[in-house]
């Protein structure tokens, strides 16, 4: 549930992208949508609102999701400031990047990957799954980081703001069928399927 709930803002940024040029009204009040630059500030608000709520009924903070966010903000918020949509644009590389690089780090670094770190507790895995799922998951960042730049500056931004949704969803999809094709044959009948906790590209 998780992965697809982040999923949300994404779709958001799409949807909102399209109405560019579009002129609302509401009594005296008008609002243009002016293309990247709204879908850019309702991305970064409905990450924060989905963040926020997530806390409140789980009653923790996930990690990655507050570094997710803070991310998007630093970058979104340069693009917002700066008018320059370059900055939202090399968001998701440079995020996607730094994960490949800390999930490697750990699979040669540490006696625990990031992926063992956790989920080690909820699940019983042997160290050579534990070391297999996380070199997958460290591939799946530096791919997805590599192709959204390739993207940006290979296509139009109308396509890359497309490819960030499909390629989100196709992605999420990806890793957790690949996880749970990984782990399924480990796991007791007892133990619940945490395929589904993999991560989701929020961008």
């Amino acid at each position: 549930m998780k992965p697809l709930l982040e999923l949300v803002p994404i779709a958001l940024f799409f949807i909102v992208y399209q109405f560019d040029g579009t002129t609302v009204s509401w009594s005296d009040w008008n609002y243009t949508f002016d293309g990247i630059f709204s879908a850019t500030a309702v991305l970064i608000g409905s990450s924060i609102a989905i963040l926020l709520g997530s806390a409140l009924v789980t009653r923790e903070w996930d990690k990655r999701q507050v570094w997710t966010v803070a991310a998007l903000i630093v970058f979104g918020g340069a693009t917002l400031v700066l008018r320059d949509e370059t900055f939202i644009q090399w968001k998701p590389s440079v995020f996607n990047w730094g994960l490949a690089l800390v999930f490697g780090l750990s699979g040669v670094m540490s006696q625990k990957t990031i992926c063992e770190r956790m989920l080690g507790s909820q699940i019983h895995l042997p160290k050579v799954i534990w070391r297999r799922m996380n070199w997958l998951w460290t591939g799946n960042f530096f791919v997805v980081g590599t192709l959204n730049i390739f993207v940006a500056y290979q296509f139009s931004e109308a396509t890359w703001v497309s490819y960030k949704l499909y390629s989100a969803i196709g992605f999420t999809v990806a890793l957790i069928a690949l996880t749970a094709l990984i782990i399924g044959p480990h796991l007791s009948d007892d133990e619940p399927e945490h395929a589904r906790n993999a991560p989701s590209h929020l961008e």
